[in-house]
């Protein structure tokens, strides 16, 4: 057999800020799993994490990666619902399905769920194997640039629904990466009023792209609390994942509004207690999404045209520049980078 299907190509994290394009045996899907050929992958901020070295449990080398879509090349024992050439979206969060969260509707939390690209293998390559149960049809009437970003549109969707605020009430998203981005984007088609910050000038005017009602990047967290509060915001998404967001986004919310904790950071914020509780501001999380349901409800709305979330796209890169690609998503300054294979 030639090296050309015996081998693959595979981004592989070797330390942090060093990732490299590595010869991989392709693999053989096992019983229930499909094997993917993959033709776009996104770069997500958790993949910039891990680049950036900001978790030091992660076992190195790792295959990164897991956000992406390409075609069915292989279907393991006992799997029926897909066949060769078939296009699908990777949806790379495994809950167990067995546990009392998975029971409760609450896998998101799952504590056995398996994680591609952190947990074990990810889709940073030619070729990638998952359980066929989280491999989804893309529909025809969805493009590609739409598909490969069917996840974070999937984790900003549960987003939206882990906040009591309902379409008709004023929300405010801080942190413009894809997954603020995409709150925002969602809440406006629904019917929100969505007012939107980042500390990058260039992303808050991308937000008003999407409808949104901007607040200068130079503004103070007080002029940020003043216009919260006149425009009577119910609640407050943190998506930026940084300690100074999640204070800003307590400290400047007004009397009685919910915080949706969305971000992963690992710093410490600097909060009391006693301005919380007077003020009556209500502390909620949001990781992920549910499955299947969630990622049911995004195909639909943006098989429907409901949604465009292939707009956040900020740049594209061949997979041969994957370390470029990496060092500019770590600046901070893209929304989404998509790498084409």
């Amino acid at each position: 057999m030639s090296s050309v299907s015996t081998y693959m190509q595979a981004g592989v994290l070797t330390a942090p800020r060093s990732i490299e394009l590595q010869q991989r045996l392709i693999p053989k899907p096992g019983p229930g799993e499909v094997r993917i050929r993959m033709k776009s992958v996104g770069i997500c901020g958790s993949d910039v994490s891990l680049f950036q070295g900001n978790r030091p449990d992660l076992t190195l080398p790792l295959l990164i990666g897991h956000e992406g879509i390409g075609f069915i090349d292989e279907v393991g024992e006992g799997v029926s619902q897909h066949q060769p050439a078939d296009r699908v979206v990777i949806e790379p969060n495994y809950p167990c399905g067995r546990c009392d969260f998975c029971w409760q509707g609450r896998g998101n939390i799952c504590p056995n769920k398996r994680i591609i690209g952190v947990l074990e293998t990810g889709c940073f390559a030619d070729y990638a194997i998952v359980p066929a149960g989280f491999a989804w049809h893309i529909p025809e009437a969805i493009s590609d640039d739409n598909a490969v970003v069917i996840e974070p549109t999937a984790v900003a969707l549960h987003t939206l629904y882990s906040s009591p605020a309902r379409p008709g009430d004023a929300i405010a998203v801080v942190g413009m990466g894809a997954i603020g981005l995409l709150v925002a984007h969602l809440a406006h088609k629904m019917g929100y009023t969505v007012l939107t910050y980042d500390r990058i000038q260039e992303k808050v005017d991308l937000s008003a792209t999407f409808g949104a009602i901007p607040i200068a990047a130079n503004a103070d967290n007080r002029q940020v609390a003043a216009i919260w509060k006149d425009a009577r915001v119910h609640t407050i998404f943190e998506c930026a994942g940084a300690a100074p967001a999640f204070t800003l986004a307590v400290e400047a919310a007004p009397r009685g509004a919910y915080v949706v904790i969305a971000g992963l950071s690992d710093k410490p914020s600097a909060l009391t207690e006693f301005g919380m509780t007077r003020q009556g501001i209500n502390i909620l999380t949001s990781i992920i999404y549910q499955h299947p349901v969630d990622f049911r409800r995004t195909i639909g709305l943006i098989e429907t045209g409901f949604l465009q979330p292939g707009r956040i796209i900020s740049a594209k890169e061949r997979f041969d520049n994957l370390a470029t690609a990496m060092e500019a998503a770590s600046t901070g300054q893209h929304a989404k980078i998509v790498l084409d294979l």
